[in-house]
């Protein structure tokens, strides 16, 4: 559950705003003052700030400044001025976002959600995946990202694409995929293999059109250029 810090002086405002993220499933820690955020800042971790630019202790630009000395953190500032001074300066503060009064809640919650969906840190591969050529295999999770992209494999896409990840560079027959990915099809042909061949690249294309690590050998089979 994301831990967001709310820093503003007007109570109805931070109820609404409050109620609106609860209801989006974040936790919400509100706070009356700059000072109140400091000391809350200084006892648990935030992963993300919506803070008042005018605050009545310490300006918002200010409590920005002093959060983001102590750990990074996206921020996005709310202020009853939609001066383009203002909205210059809290961009160039490294604010993720700037919302004027009056808002709607739920456009605050969507741009929060978008706001944290960018500051998350890409996945990395899972433990035990297997990584070549742009190619991350999770075996485990039956799943298969390519330059990053997971990609959506039917059954026999995945098998087809698993077994030429397994050997990459080796020449696979027909015959040797149709045992190690359609064992179970007793009524599959050769041409199923030609057939998932064209979809798999179909997929794989879409995902970087300058690029065919799929490899057809005439009268022997497919391979899997990894290099």
């Amino acid at each position: 559950m994301p831990q967001i810090l709310l820093v503003e002086d007007e109570t109805a405002i931070a109820d609404t705003v409050a109620y609106a993220l609860r209801g989006d499933g974040h936790a919400v820690h509100h706070c009356l003052t700059a000072r109140a955020a400091l000391e809350a800042a200084g006892s648990r971790a935030f992963d993300l700030a919506i803070l008042d630019v005018g605050l009545p202790d310490l300006g918002g630009f200010a409590l920005c400044r002093e959060l983001r000395a102590r750990a990074p953190l996206p921020v996005i500032f709310l202020t009853a001025q939609d001066a383009e001074a203002d909205r210059v300066l809290g961009f160039e503060l490294g604010a993720d976002d700037y919302v004027p009064k009056p808002f709607s809640p739920r456009e605050l919650a969507a741009r929060v959600r978008a706001v944290l969906r960018r500051a998350a840190p890409a996945p990395g591969p899972a433990l035990g995946a297997h990584v070549a050529g742009g190619f991350v295999h999770d075996a485990e999770g039956r799943r298969i990202r390519f330059r990053g992209r997971l990609l959506d494999l039917t059954r026999y896409e995945y098998g087809l694409l698993a077994a030429l990840l397994a050997r990459p560079g080796a020449v696979l027959s027909r015959a040797q995929l149709m045992d190690r990915v359609w064992g179970d099809a007793l009524d599959s042909g050769d041409r199923t293999v030609d057939t998932h061949v064209k979809t798999l690249r179909a997929k794989l294309r879409a995902v970087a059109p300058d690029s065919d690590p799929l490899r057809t050998h005439r009268g022997l089979g497919y391979s899997l250029d990894v290099g």
